[in-house]
């Protein structure tokens, strides 16, 4: 008998979880009501009453499985929680917003048991405010450039067959995008399109500075460009450079000095110290993940798991 595992990161969704479960339950036993479900909800180190609201709907139901993180940790963190604990044949990962529509789970199975080992629904439009929208589509065109196989609206809701979520779990990388990983590990993958709905419960918790870092984390996982390009940024300075100081040497030499006093020195030296802190950060970027990596420390730490014993 097939086993369907829906992740849930839950950080203050005290509004839609009810729902949410209600929609969820509903999608799955109408598509076939002899599947068994698990629903893996993470309590990211929720401040509302979403904790209690999973602790008294995990005892009614023994379907639910609640992880309580000790803090917050980020959604990342509790997304690999979950697909750790899931146990199901299909792993589906949703938030818990409502802005992933449940009835689409149909739609994954569907696909899922026609042979297709991952199936990504990518958001073909969204109804986010317009600074979300505007970031997130000059994020994915920039990482398309690097990896040209992920949707250009990008992607979150998704279903990974047994063998694929195998594989994507014993990835040890700390500083992780789930979303690259799902795409590298080679599985026969099905794309769906669907449109993000608006959120009405709650505020996102992402501001620009957490979606920045965010796009740091993707963008230097998969690609290798910001360092090809402070290669290539660094070889036509040095052309330049050089080809400046021929023309420097002959004024010299031929009496034809064109300036005199300390502004074209300092302009020179302003370019080239503003092109090396650039290329240093970039590098010490890198430097930084290989220094998380080297310290080994968890990506969560679970205060409480709250399940039934079946």
């Amino acid at each position: 008998m097939k086993k369907i595992s829906v992740v849930i990161p839950v950080y203050n969704n005290e509004g839609s979880l009810l729902l949410l479960y209600d929609r969820l339950i509903n999608t799955i036993k109408s598509y076939n009501s002899s599947f068994f479900y698990e629903l893996i909800f993470i309590n990211d180190g929720s401040r509302d009453g979403s904790l209690n609201l999973l602790v008294e709907l995990q005892k009614k139901d023994k379907s639910v499985v609640l992880i309580n993180f000790s803090r917050n940790f980020g959604q990342m963190a509790g997304i690999l929680a979950g697909w750790k604990y899931a146990t199901g044949n299909a792993v589906i990962n949703i938030s818990a917003d409502l802005q992933d529509p449940p009835e689409q789970i149909a739609l994954m199975l569907k696909e899922w048991e026609a042979g297709n080992e991952i199936v990504i629904n990518y958001r073909e439009a969204r109804n986010d405010d317009a600074s979300s929208v505007f970031t997130s589509k000059v994020a994915y065109s920039l990482l398309r450039y690097s990896l040209p196989s992920i949707p250009p609206g990008g992607f979150d809701y998704v279903l990974l067959d047994r063998k694929a979520m195998d594989a994507i779990n014993s990835i040890p990388e700390k500083n992780r995008f789930y979303q690259g990983d799902i795409l590298w590990v080679g599985f026969t993958i099905k794309y769906l399109s669907y449109i993000r709905q608006e959120r009405v419960h709650g505020k996102s918790g992402y501001n620009f500075a957490k979606r920045f870092g965010n796009f740091m984390t993707a963008f230097l996982n998969v690609s290798y460009f910001p360092i090809r390009l402070m290669s290539l940024i660094g070889f036509i300075t040095a052309t330049s450079g050089f080809l400046y100081s021929i023309t420097i040497l002959y004024a010299y030499f031929f009496h034809k000095t064109p300036f005199q006093g300390w502004a074209p020195i300092m302009m020179v030296m302003l370019i080239i110290g503003g092109l090396l802190m650039i290329m240093l950060g970039i590098i010490g970027e890198y430097i930084w993940r290989i220094y998380d990596e080297v310290k080994n420390k968890p990506n969560y730490i679970i205060k409480d798991i709250f399940k039934s014993e079946q």
